[in-house]
């Protein structure tokens, strides 16, 4: 008998299409664009959260009008898959996406004049707002700004916070996603031994997290083991693992459009005693900053967990803003680090990572999920580090 899993009601895009007009009234917009590729971890979050389409090979926009039903426009090869699953109905293939020395002559494709014409008179339109603004090419924004010419704005920051505050719904999926990764993390703990190549361990919690229902990951799959641990972004590679290593596990497998994000170390006989004080402190300074996660609270947490790590020695290993939000992207906005003003908001879900990296006998990081409350927040997993006997 098969298990429900959790999902993304169909009843929840419409609302997140009337949060988008919302946006563009608040911030004077004519026309918004979004913009999604298959680039890993921040290229296909548009195309998830407002049309629950996986964006692959060809890129995608979403247009906007203050007054018509958003149209997704696709490459030719991506229409087949847009019509089935598209939670956004009206698809058009852009002729822009086209690849101009391929033929696709049963294909009917539209030049963005048209599509936009089709929804709204484009001399009217003044202000253009645009998110992915980052990562669209150069030629095909200039294509745009030819066809709209008034004044575009890129409005990442601001729109980002649309994501920020999750529904029931996604707090579902999102548990789920972690449970997904914990089952991988305890496959991959059971996997490592010594002489063990990395990749081998990767490819062991890949496929558990795989036959859980991961269609993909955030960022890829690290297992840094000895000086591979090293850096903060990591490769898994086809090292042995040593007998006396430090193997550093980072795991963010992606359901349903939705991540987890964990970071534990594993010991493996007798690593450096160092690598044991650090990853301590690590800890330490993790439950410090989630005993302060709350509704309403600045980014104090993060900077208690820095203090601690500051006096256990390990401060300058604190490479990055501890505190990041997750969601269709696995690091997304908001993030709480010395420099932020964000405020947390209930049903917000953030990962505390405590980093230590760039030492001479490795690195580590200790990372869980929270959901933030309004007295406290839930953690989303229960690993911190594993000893090997």
């Amino acid at each position: 008998m098969s298990i429900a899993l959790p999902k993304i009601p169909v009843s929840e895009y419409p609302k997140r299409w009337d949060a988008v007009k919302g946006f563009m009234e608040r911030e004077n917009l004519d026309i918004m664009i979004f913009y999604a590729d298959d680039h890993a971890t921040h290229g296909p979050v548009w195309s998830r959260w407002l049309a629950n389409f996986i964006v692959h090979f060809e890129p995608i926009c979403i247009l906007f009008t203050k007054t018509s039903d958003p149209v997704l426009m696709v490459g030719p090869e991506s229409l087949g898959y847009a019509n089935m699953h598209s939670q956004i109905k009206s698809v058009r293939v852009l002729q822009e996406f086209m690849n101009p020395d391929e033929d696709h002559i049963h294909i009917k494709t539209e030049s963005l004049s048209e599509i936009v014409s089709g929804a709204v008179k484009p001399s009217s339109c003044k202000r253009m707002g645009i998110a992915g603004a980052d990562m669209i090419p150069y030629s095909l924004l200039d294509s745009f700004k030819k066809v709209l010419p008034g004044e575009w704005v890129s409005v990442d920051r601001q729109a980002n916070a649309l994501r920020a505050v999750k529904t029931p719904s996604e707090l579902d999926v999102i548990r789920y996603a972690y449970k997904i990764a914990e089952a991988g993390l305890m496959t991959a703990i059971k996997a490592i031994q010594p002489g063990v190549p990395e990749r081998h361990v990767a490819a062991e919690a890949e496929y558990v997290m795989r036959k859980m229902g991961a269609e993909g990951y955030g960022i890829d799959t690290m297992v840094s083991s000895g000086e591979n641990s090293l850096p903060v972004l990591g490769r898994t590679t086809l090292r042995e693992i040593g007998k006396d290593d430090l193997v550093l596990l980072t795991f963010a497998p992606r359901y349903e459009g939705y991540h987890a994000a964990f970071g534990i170390p594993v010991l493996v006989g007798n690593p450096p005693d160092v690598a044991k004080r650090a990853i301590e402190a690590a800890i330490c300074a993790q439950k410090k900053c989630a005993s302060l996660l709350r509704d309403g609270q600045d980014s104090t947490p993060e900077g208690e967990a820095r203090k601690i790590m500051d006096a256990a020695g390990f401060g300058e290993g604190f490479h990055y803003s501890g505190i990041h939000s997750i969601g269709v992207s696995e690091f997304e906005a908001p993030i709480f680090g010395p420099t932020s003003t964000y405020t947390m908001k209930e049903n917000m879900v953030l990962s505390i990572d405590v980093p230590v990296f760039d030492y001479d006998w490795g690195g580590i990081r200790i990372e869980d999920g929270y959901i933030i409350g309004k007295t406290g927040a839930e953690r989303l997993g229960g690993f911190e580090y594993y000893q090997h006997k």
